[in-house]
């Protein structure tokens, strides 16, 4: 994720000075070669000496990573989560807010075009009443046991960026959901209490119906859509001659060359976000995705485990009040 925000700034004439901190020297080292970048060892670097900072450190490391740069009117970038669980995520904000920070998430795929493309249509009134939302989120390829280590699991891992899109597409709150996840063919999964396929109807605070599938092995490649319908207009967003289908229906054909992972797949949505984050240090725009979605996020990532462990429907305000 540093390599791909880095070669976004280094492009754009606004940034002036990018620097480097990273636990690994090997790996500060050929970004800064790659890049042209310098590097700041983390036990020297001080935190007053740059304008703004972009977190993104593996999952688990960003409350720490957090901790360390927030200040006074400084304008923060972090990669989703702000952290995994709810009482970290809590004291990062209340962090924040003490210190005068502002915090972007890293949300990409609502800067990916037609995404974005699909919540000016509802927006504007064009999709009419909206009435069932479908989302589908395939990884091409199984984690491995030091991601699952640390990844959170698959509501808080992957399901978070579904999570975000409803409410944000929806422009209300998640109230409820029914959510399941099982072990079909990977069994580290299994190891860490998780799933490698996960099922979740969720219903808005209107009533809204929106069902997420996930997978967390493609074979055909990397695969992330949706669909909204509504009373208006039936919409489709991620579908491209590169999504990784077998279509059986005479005369359509797709797949011919799958993205190959989640970079790929929305490697034009990173390049907007970065645009978008850099507009906003510049004053030319507001937060584009501030750090209530990243609450909201894990706060429906608990009720989904509290769901398929209870296997009942939870109603998200349990836990977003706790």
């Amino acid at each position: 994720m540093a390599d791909i925000r880095i070669e976004d700034m280094v492009k754009d004439q606004r940034v002036t000075d990018i620097a480097i901190v990273n636990r690994t020297a090997k790996n500060a080292e050929a970004l800064k070669n790659k890049h042209g970048v310098r590097v700041v060892v983390e036990r020297d670097f001080d935190a007053a000496e740059f304008d703004s900072y972009m977190v993104t450190t593996g999952t688990s490391h960003h409350a720490h990573a957090l901790g360390l740069v927030v200040g006074a009117r400084r304008k923060i970038f972090c990669e989703k989560p702000i952290a995994l669980e709810l009482s970290e995520t809590d004291d990062v904000l209340r962090r924040v807010r003490e210190s005068g920070s502002e915090l972007q998430i890293g949300f990409q795929r609502r800067f990916d075009p037609p995404i974005a493309k699909a919540k000016q249509l509802i927006d504007s009134g064009g999709v009419g009443t909206l009435y069932h939302l479908r989302f589908m989120s395939n990884d091409i390829e199984p984690s491995s046991r030091e991601f699952l280590a640390g990844s959170g699991g698959i509501f808080r891992d992957l399901h978070v960026h579904d999570f975000d899109l409803a409410e944000w597409l929806c422009a209300e709150p998640i109230a409820e959901v029914y959510a399941t996840r099982r072990v079909r063919e990977h069994q580290q999964y299994a190891e860490f209490g998780d799933g490698d396929v996960s099922l979740i109807h969720a219903v808005t605070k209107s009533g809204v119906q929106i069902s997420i599938s996930g997978t967390r092995h493609d074979p055909r490649g990397h695969d992330v859509r949706f669909e909204v319908f509504g009373s208006k207009n039936s919409l489709s967003a991620g579908f491209s001659p590169r999504t990784p289908l077998d279509l059986l229906d005479v005369g359509l054909s797709v797949g011919a060359d799958p993205y190959r992972g989640f970079v790929d797949r929305f490697r034009e949505a990173f390049r907007h976000e970065t645009r978008a984050y850099i507009d906003w240090l510049s004053g030319e725009r507001g937060n584009p995705c501030g750090p209530e979605s990243a609450r909201s996020g894990i706060c429906i990532a608990i009720a989904c485990e509290i769901s398929d462990r209870e296997k009942r429907v939870v109603k998200v305000a349990e836990v977003r009040g706790s």
